[in-house]
């Protein structure tokens, strides 16, 4: 009767010693390896000190009776399976009941059939095989679990420290960001440029969790780069485009809108690609101007498809930009209605004090009582004086002694240049090279930026500045920008560059900066004489430049425009 199965250790708790040495002879023939008690006591000093897989118990004992023992074996036993067949010669239903109860898988009847003993064997051995199978897949799923949810951790981590290292926290930003996972296919960016215009990016990968948010690390890293650097809308938009393109799946792209708001202009300009429609909100009036999308969304187009053309809008001290993700128009109620976008306008209208329009959508939302399904994220951008803002000063980590101090440069940008590049990165990467005017960076960049823009739009495009009169025209403004940029053909832009030592020890110094231009020019004169009008839409370029550089003039009935700024030598 050599049984097919793995040779089992067997212990056999009987108190009676014919019956203990008739069921060692049965189950050693049947080729397991037997251990024995007397007892209940012994039975179960005899499993600490063996570990038997199966346990053949008599229920009555003297010392300590199976029922008792059993209980005892199961508790050393753990999660472990130590199957326990009772020995009884109990025949009523109540007492066999009590066996199962105890901690019993199965009883036997005295006297003992060979054929049924090796069955049952058999059957709990299965059964315990079966339960550490099923105890180690748990165990691999627990340190599986664990595993991933310590790689979640730190991703998330990571994740959260690229999508929170800007300007969040600026006092002219309010948002709210509810993850329909644990990371969230949302993404919401914000930093200032060189200048101390702000950048804001609100974007919605296809799907949400993990696989939405593996696109928001380049996406963050190319957004605070080139914003860093001075890229304008159109460069960034072109390199996170082409970026997406290149290394998402098909199925997946990235809806966003991206804006730019100017403190200095008081304009704010936008790109929208497949997010629902933005609001420029007029503190005075109370007009909501929808910011609609019109173009596709980032990582669909190739790059010579990809279409960077933005709107430029003009704002007051106190006008608000309104962005969501459409997380918020789809949440549904316990009808499954979606709130959307007849909800949002609903708040839109019953609004009274724009202050308060951020608190009165977060509101409607909570009592429309929706149930998100997907990311859901709002943010409300207001236009402040440049002075309640304070940028952070841009970190280096050279010590300067390799600055060079006595240099000059000169750049020609024709009309094929003209259409496609923005100089002013490069030009302010040459700059910044030099220790001493990296204090002034921001003023720099932002005269760098007027000159250039003047020349460009004013000298070689034409464009009269007098048609930013008013907000209509101040967008046909921008149109005919983009247009006439579009169909340049000649003209040039002549940026000359002079860095001089100054001082006894030449660690001072001096910056000439010449912008010309192949325009008609203007009159000098009649714009020097303007008043300085803060609320005025046009003309305010050239007091910027007075005020924010040590010195600055205007030739050759303006075509030529020369500024200069000093630094003292470093302590």
């Amino acid at each position: 009767m050599q049984s097919s199965s793995e040779s089992l250790t067997v212990l056999i708790a009987e108190d009676s010693a014919a019956d203990r040495l008739l069921l060692s002879t049965i189950v050693r023939r049947q080729g397991h390896h037997v251990l024995t008690a007397a007892d209940g006591a012994e039975a179960v000093e005899v499993y600490l000190e063996q570990r038997p897989h199966l346990v053949l118990m008599d229920a009555m004992m003297p010392v300590m009776d199976g029922f008792e023992a059993a209980q005892k074996i199961k508790q050393l036993a753990g999660d472990q399976l130590v199957p326990i067949i009772f020995l009884t010669s109990l025949t009523e239903s109540e007492a066999l009941a009590r066996c199962l109860e105890a901690g019993g898988d199965d009883f036997l009847a005295k006297p003992y059939n060979q054929v049924i003993l090796a069955a049952k064997i058999k059957a709990m051995d299965r059964l315990r095989r079966l339960q550490a199978t099923v105890v180690e897949q748990r165990d691999q799923i627990a340190r599986h679990h664990d595993y991933l949810l310590n790689e979640q951790r730190v991703a998330k981590a990571v994740f959260d420290k690229i999508a929170h290292s800007g300007c969040l926290s600026a006092p002219n930003i309010r948002y709210l960001q509810s993850p329909y996972a644990l990371f969230n296919g949302d993404l919401l960016l914000a930093a200032f440029n060189p200048a101390g215009d702000m950048h804001v990016l609100l974007g919605d990968f296809t799907g949400h969790g993990l696989p939405a948010a593996v696109g928001a690390m380049p996406l963050a890293e190319v957004f605070y780069g080139m914003t860093a650097k001075g890229y304008g809308l159109a460069q960034i938009l072109r390199e996170m485009n082409a970026k997406l393109k290149r290394i998402l799946p098909v199925d997946m792209f990235c809806c966003a809108t991206l804006l730019c708001l100017s403190f200095q202009r008081r304009t704010v300009e936008i790109w929208n690609g497949g997010m629902p429609d933005g609001y420029l909100h007029d503190s005075l009036s109370g007009v909501r101007t929808p910011l609609p999308a019109r173009h596709l969304p980032l990582g669909v187009l190739s790059p010579q498809l990809f279409d960077d053309r933005t709107e430029v809008h003009a704002m007051s001290l106190g006008d608000r930009v309104f962005l969501l993700s459409d997380g918020v128009i789809e949440a549904s109620d316990e009808q499954d209605r979606p709130f959307g976008v007849e909800g949002l306008q609903q708040v839109f209208a019953a609004n009274r004090e724009p202050d308060l329009l951020f608190e009165d959508i977060q509101q409607a939302l909570r009592d429309f009582r929706g149930e998100a399904r997907d990311d859901f994220s709002m943010v409300e951008v207001r236009l402040v004086a440049p002075t309640q803002l304070n940028p952070p000063p841009p970190v280096y980590s050279d010590s300067g002694q390799s600055s060079p101090l006595d240099w000059s440069v000169s750049f020609e940008f024709r009309a094929q240049t003209l259409k496609r590049f923005n100089p002013m990165p490069y030009l302010m990467q040459l700059l910044l090279e030099v220790h001493g005017l990296r204090a002034q960076s921001g003023a720099l960049y932002s005269v760098m930026s007027e000159l250039y823009s003047n020349a460009l739009e004013h000298g070689v495009l034409g464009l009269d500045s007098s048609l930013k009169r008013d907000a209509s025209g101040f967008a046909r403004y921008y149109r005919e920008r983009s247009t006439r940029l579009d169909e340049l053909d000649s003209g040039h832009v002549r940026v000359h560059l002079q860095v001089t030592p100054q001082g006894d020890d030449g660690n001072g110094g001096r910056l000439v900066i010449e912008v010309e231009d192949s325009g008609e020019g203007f009159d000098v004169s009649r714009v020097l004489a303007r008043p300085v009008d803060s609320d005025r839409l046009s003309g305010r370029g050239v007091g910027l430049v007075r005020q924010l550089c040590h010195r600055a003039s205007w030739s050759d009935d303006g075509r030529r425009a020369r500024v200069e700024f000093f630094w003292e030598a470093l302590a």
